[in-house]
């Protein structure tokens, strides 16, 4: 039975039939006709965990994996994205995050890509701040040395980006979502010992604590905000309820409802915190790291910085995470790493 005959009948993929299916993907010579109608049967269908996993492992064995070993210095590495897709354009909220974690004492190694479903992706808005998406393993290496963050370009590290990059698109502006809205967050060459991810798809949420603890991670923060209103938010939302699957290596997935004001936050507004293009959301990253933004704008990179300082074990509870962002930005701290990392690149 082909692999469209497979999915349309509702069947699960094999494993064989999995690396079948990742080959073709990766095939510059399989049309994009081809590769929508099967991305699109998958989707239909709907990816199990198992399915998800696999598409994982298959796509980390043939990606390009960078030596920064030597300059994470024994600290912990954490990787903090979203799946994106929730159509909410909110500011780079992660990506502004990233350094306040990394001021906390964190390596900070983001994977990433352009926006696809969003005004201004991660490399989109550090593009802005003159940091290129076409990094060396030596740049990286310095970053990370320098800043404790760097940024890893998907396509850079993984083929089959590149090749399904405009099949990807047309399935975007039909609304449908793929296999690489999930796997995306899931791809980090370097296997980062902890992971911090948004999930739009809160009926995954559970999932994608499952397969990062499966894949290694020493702890892990599954998240999906929410609005006011029940809108699904792909990172930790200062708008309404949060659904937090954690899970340390080894041990059951445990899930927590968080509100705001469990953690002495305000409900904001969506109007609050909505972003722009590129040059604006720059703008905006260096208004909060400089103490200059306050209000609900600080409040989520406050949130989320803090549950990323708790994910990788800094501090003990988001609680505390969030106290100890609000000082690494006010002492400079979290500005001073944007700085060292522009500089790697001047």
């Amino acid at each position: 039975m082909s692999l469209l005959s497979t999915l349309q009948s509702g069947q699960e993929l094999s494993s064989g039939q999995i690396r079948e299916f990742s080959a073709l993907l990766l095939d510059e010579g399989v049309s994009d006709r081809e590769k929508f109608d099967l991305l699109k049967a998958l989707s239909d269908k709907g990816e199990t965990a198992a399915e998800i996993t696999g598409f994982v492992e298959s796509f980390l064995e043939k990606a390009r994996r960078p030596d920064l070993a030597s300059a994470t210095d024994g600290a912990p590495t954490i990787d903090v994205c979203g799946t994106g897709g929730d159509k909410l354009d909110l500011f780079n909220v992660s990506t502004t995050s990233m350094f306040v974690i990394a001021a906390g004492g964190a390596k900070v190694v983001k994977h990433g890509n352009r926006g696809i479903t969003s005004k201004s992706g991660g490399s989109d808005v550090l593009e802005e701040l003159g940091i290129p998406a076409a990094a060396t393993d030596e740049q990286l290496r310095q970053a990370l040395e320098k800043a404790n963050v760097c940024f890893l370009f998907a396509p850079h590290f993984h083929p089959a980006f590149k090749a399904v990059v405009n099949v990807r698109k047309a399935l975007a502006e039909e609304g449908i979502k793929t296999i690489f809205n999930l796997i995306g967050p899931l791809l980090n060459p370097t296997s980062p010992r902890y992971q911090m991810v948004g999930v739009t798809m809160g009926e995954r949420t559970a999932d994608f604590a499952e397969i990062l603890n499966n894949l290694g991670r020493k702890q892990v923060f599954a998240v999906t905000g929410h609005t006011a209103t029940g809108e699904s938010v792909d990172e930790f939302s200062n708008l309404g309820l949060n659904k937090l699957y954690l899970v340390k290596e080894g041990q059951e997935v445990q899930c927590r409802t968080l509100s705001p004001q469990d953690l002495g936050l305000e409900e904001a507004s969506l109007e609050d915190l909505k972003g722009g293009g590129p040059a604006e959301n720059a703008e905006t990253l260096i208004g909060i790291l400089s103490g200059e933004i306050t209000g609900p704008r600080r409040d989520i990179v406050l949130l989320n910085a803090g549950a990323g300082l708790a994910c990788c074990q800094i501090v003990e509870s988001i609680s505390e995470g969030i106290a100890l962002a609000a000082e690494l930005i006010d002492s400079g701290m979290a500005l001073g790493k944007l700085r060292a990392f522009q500089a790697v690149f001047q």
